[in-house]
Formats: structure tokens, C-alpha cells, sequence
């Protein structure tokens, strides 16, 4: 197969039937670092209620936290990829063994091509058609991903997910956003605008609550409810994630680099720069203010460097924040400096990364 050229929620489907996710921008040379999303129902089987992915003809399992990593792990070590800077294995697919690629933009134009066939496509066009005509943004700055992007949504359970490709383009989709949930007629609201919002839901981090959460959440503006209910009878959760436009994208996948950890720190900082605060990776420039716990090398952190979905647009600039996770030394030829990583880890449900407000 020739070179691809992937970025952030592009889809990997290989021959066994696992579906990865692509993870970021930043890949070793030949492959490409990613979250196993769904399985096969042939290799795969969950008892999640959450988990069956029935839409298309063929039975997918989607995987929760860390249930992917340790499937492949255990079953498919081909899929370990070796990443020089961390000096370990991830989970990744080499090039060689994409046997399809999952486009968001690609699949996303394509169904917008032919007749909605059931009410959740039918709810997509509308959903879009609101936000093109509100927003001034075209077609090409979307994409979709999840089960609209590999072909098995329900059409009655799944949810709407958006991509929306650029930086412009995303700071205009949550400005947008917040316009539509302020008038009434719009038939959009704010997920998060209420604390019910997490009623039922498992909280397991440790040094955030959830009203905390909720707070955070809701001023993030790209995640909706959409009410269907004249069409099918339900409020549709949907969301605009940001992705980076091709022009955006600079690797820093650097086999000279190591990054080496130096331990578990917690800090109170003032952050300096949010420009790459919507994407995966986050990273928000930071001055640390005081260094609540951790080595003393924790005062020369100059980052916040965060993986996770739940910290992406979380703070902004000139705000002071309270940081705590895996302090790194990166080391490279160009520079070294000490970051603060956000990332899968025995202590994930420690980290934290909240605005003092």
C-alpha cells in the first residue's frame, strides 16, 4: 500500500476487524500511534450494554477506558507500535496493515450526496444545515466520526459526531454554537447547562467533582442536545470536535528526542497560551506560580502536555490553574524542557487540570 496520509479521528479498519482511531499528529516513521475503538463481533464480545454496534451488517463491540489497549495488547501484539522518545510500545498500526482508512470529511460527503434513510441521518442534515447557515462555515470544515464514519450507526441510539477541521474554524463553530443555544427556536441547547447533566454517570476522578466538571464542560460550547423529537421521538446528543486543518499540522515525533519521566507533580500556574488548547494533544504554555507537590525540577515546567479528552479546551490563557500528573524531562538536540503529560496511566483518575474560578 502507498503512503498515507492520516491525522487526528481518522479511522483504521484492519484484517482481523479491529477499528482504530488515529491519535494526533505526531507518529513514528511507517505508523501511526491510536485507541482501539471497535472490534469484530468474530474476534470479540462484550457484555457492556453500551457496546453492541448493530447498524450496519455487521456486528462491531465498541471498547471502554482501557479495555482496547488491553485486548490488543494481550491478542494482537502486531499492533504495538515501538515509540523512540518514550522509549516503550503503543498501541499503533503500522502502514502495512491498514486495510482501509476512514476519512471523516470523505464519509461525511457522502452522505450528504444521497437520501437520508433513516431519522438519525435525517437529524444530521438538519443539525448541519443550521449550523452552515448560522455559522457562514462550508461543508468541507466537517467531517463525521464514530459510528456515522465506519457504516453501523443505530439509527435510533447513536449519537451525532461532528469533526470541524481548523483553528478559525472552530473558535467560529463555538462562538456559533453559543448564539444557537441562546434562542429558543433553534432546537440546540448546551449538554452541560444543567447539573443533571452527569446524573447516573460513574465519577471516579479524585481531585476534581463533578459540579467542577460540569462547570469546565459547559464552557466549551461544542457539546449539544439536539431536540428531535417532533421527527424521532428523542433528543439526539451531538458534538463538534476540533481537528486540525492539513496546514495546522507539525509532527514533533523527533527519533532524536527522549522523554524521560521525572515523577508525579502537582502545580498552580498561570497559562501563558491556549492556541493548542482544542486539540489532541492540549497544550497550554504555563508559568508556574508555586509548586504544591512534586520534585523541585516541577518549578522549570514550561507546559501542560494532556492526552485526554476529558482536559481538551479546558483552561485559558491568563488563567490560573491547578495542574497535577506525570512530570517528563524532553530532551532533544534542538532543546530540553520539563512538561507536565496528561495521559493514560495507573493513576489517571489523579490527574487534574481545572481554571481557579
Amino acid at each position: 500500500m502507498a503512503t498515507l496520509k492520516l491525522r487526528d479521528r481518522d479511522g483504521i479498519l484492519t484484517q482481523e476487524g479491529l477499528i482504530f482511531r488515529v491519535f494526533g499528529y505526531s507518529h513514528p516513521p511507517g505508523a501511526y500511534i491510536c485507541d482501539a475503538e471497535y472490534a469484530s463481533a468474530s474476534i470479540f464480545s462484550s457484555a457492556d450494554p453500551r457496546a453492541p454496534r448493530t447498524g450496519g451488517d455487521q456486528l462491531f463491540y465498541k471498547f471502554y477506558n482501557d479495555e482496547g489497549m488491553k485486548f490488543v495488547a494481550k491478542n494482537y501484539p502486531q499492533y504495538l507500535v515501538f515509540h523512540e522518545m518514550l522509549g516503550l510500545k503503543l498501541v499503533g498500526v503500522p502502514e502495512n496493515a491498514i486495510m482501509e482508512a476512514h476519512r471523516p470529511a470523505e464519509r461525511l460527503a457522502y452522505l450528504l450526496a444521497v437520501e437520508p434513510k433513516d431519522e438519525l441521518l435525517s437529524a444530521m442534515h438538519s443539525v448541519l444545515s443550521t449550523v452552515l447557515e448560522n455559522s457562514g462555515l462550508k461543508m468541507q470544515n466537517f467531517g463525521v466520526f464514530g459510528s456515522l464514519l465506519h457504516g453501523f450507526h443505530h439509527p435510533r441510539y447513536s449519537d451525532i459526531d461532528f469533526v470541524v477541521y481548523g483553528k478559525a474554524e472552530n473558535a467560529k463553530i463555538r462562538q456559533t454554537l453559543e448564539d444557537l443555544y441562546a434562542r429558543g427556536s433553534s432546537g440546540l441547547r448546551n449538554e452541560f447547562e444543567s447539573q443533571d447533566a452527569m446524573k447516573g454517570k460513574r465519577w471516579l476522578f479524585k481531585n476534581f467533582d463533578i459540579k467542577d466538571f460540569i462547570w469546565h464542560q459547559r464552557r466549551k460550547m461544542i457539546y449539544c442536545l439536539y431536540d428531535d423529537r417532533p421527527r424521532s421521538g428523542r433528543i439526539i446528543k451531538v458534538e463538534f470536535e476540533p481537528v486540525k486543518s492539513w496546514s495546522e499540522i507539525e509532527s514533533e515525533y523527533d527519533t532524536q528526542a527522549r522523554i524521560i519521566r521525572r515523577g508525579w507533580a502537582k502545580l498552580k500556574a498561570r497559562v501563558t497560551a491556549d492556541d493548542e488548547a482544542s486539540f489532541i494533544p492540549s497544550i497550554y504554555n504555563v508559568q508556574v506560580l508555586d509548586v504544591l507537590s512534586g520534585p523541585r525540577e516541577a518549578a522549570e515546567v514550561v507546559r501542560v502536555f494532556s492526552y485526554m479528552e476529558e482536559f481538551r479546551q479546558q483552561v485559558q490563557k491568563d488563567e490560573t490553574i491547578i495542574v497535577e500528573g506525570n512530570l517528563e524531562e524532553v530532551q532533544s538536540p534542538k532543546r530540553s524542557f520539563h512538561q507536565i503529560t496528561l495521559t493514560y496511566c495507573p493513576r489517571y483518575y489523579e490527574q487534574v487540570l481545572r481554571a481557579l474560578h
